[in-house]
């Protein structure tokens, strides 16, 4: 694996770094050797960043650059519209002097700003905009591919942006690995960094080809492995106003076998503008009535994401779904066999 500096530069201890936190807890691709963050300097990343890997935390490039190795400075935030924050270009201009590659997955295309491009140019390093859609005729139109998937598929879906989706997906692969044959197909950004064969940026990718792009990645996971599941990772909430096609194209593209629905109970309002907006979180139940109309298919199981509740809380919440929605709940993290049994059981 190449090793890797990520760059959260003030950003670490919030949701807007999930794709650090992705990488911090799981990569195929790449090891993490150091994070940029002049918030937490001298800190390792296990004290912020909750069931990830330790490594220590750097204020600039040129310090990181003094005790660890790195080939590559990615680019470990997914803001809000994918922009690249003001006080993050000093840090990029660093690497590119320090002739590291640069991997981004912003809307912020970096080959596309001048200024880094022609300076990448000049110091002989690799500008990597993997958010960036393959051109129209590398993309596939809706085919129906799902009769020729002999596959349960399982989308994994949320009550909301940034609440856990593909963290609790791949806790969920990494036990299911143990006892079926299991694949996994990214949608984001952060899926295809941590090194899946199977995705695609969902949500830059043209909408008359999203949906059937996806079900393209499914159908190859089939082709190649033969799997007996597929798990397909959501995007956004199909209750909220801001993300409806990542949830709707997920759902149309898996035609899933079942749903699991991750759902934070501790969260009052949407993580999108929460401050300006403050759109109201909808609750488990409302979700999953959404989810089973316009899916046609079944929530089978649901991950709670921990955050802002105690460990009782945690322990009383799942008490509560289980008894009134009578499927497995747990926290991925902490119990992902529970949730992986119900994928088990519809096999």
């Amino acid at each position: 694996m190449k090793k890797a500096l990520i760059l959260t530069d003030g950003y670490l201890d919030r949701s807007t770094a999930k794709t650090s936190h992705g990488l911090l807890r799981y990569s195929t691709r790449y090891d993490i050797t150091a994070v940029i963050d002049y918030k937490f300097t001298g800190s390792t990343t296990d004290e912020v960043v909750s069931h990830c890997k330790s490594v220590p935390i750097y204020g600039t490039v040129e310090e990181a650059l003094k005790e660890v190795d790195a080939e590559i400075l990615i680019v470990g935030v997914a803001t809000i519209g994918g922009f690249l924050p003001d006080n993050f270009r000093v840090h990029v201009i660093a690497a590119i002097h320090n002739g590291l590659d640069i991997i981004s997955g912003l809307h912020h295309y970096l080959n596309d700003d001048l200024e880094l491009s022609e300076l990448a140019l000049q110091n002989g390093v690799v500008l990597t905009d993997i958010r960036r859609s393959p051109p129209l005729e590398e993309l596939h139109y809706f085919n129906n591919r799902k009769k020729e998937v002999g596959a349960k598929t399982v989308a994994f879906m949320g009550t909301d942006s940034s609440i856990g989706k593909r963290t609790a997906l791949i806790a969920v692969y990494e036990e299911l690995k143990k006892h079926i044959d299991v694949e996994w197909v990214a949608t984001g950004q952060t899926g295809l960094l941590q090194g899946t064969e199977y995705g695609l940026p969902l949500d830059s990718t043209v909408p008359d080809y999203m949906v059937g792009e996806l079900e393209y990645q499914i159908w190859r996971a089939w082709k190649d492995h033969e799997p007996d599941v597929i798990l397909v990772e959501g995007q956004g909430s199909i209750s909220h106003p801001a993300y409806v096609c990542g949830s709707r194209a997920v759902l149309a593209a898996s035609q899933p076998d079942g749903i699991v629905l991750q759902h934070s109970p501790g969260r009052k309002y949407r993580h999108y503008r929460e401050d300006e907006i403050r759109w109201p979180m909808p609750t488990a139940e409302e979700e999953i009535q959404l989810l089973e109309m316009f899916s046609g298919s079944k929530v089978i199981a649901l991950g709670l994401n921990p955050e802002k509740l105690t460990k009782e809380e945690v322990t009383e919440w799942v008490k509560r779904y289980e008894s009134e929605l009578g499927i497995p709940t747990a926290d991925a993290l902490a119990e992902p066999g529970k949730l992986a049994k119900a994928m088990i059981d519809i096999v």
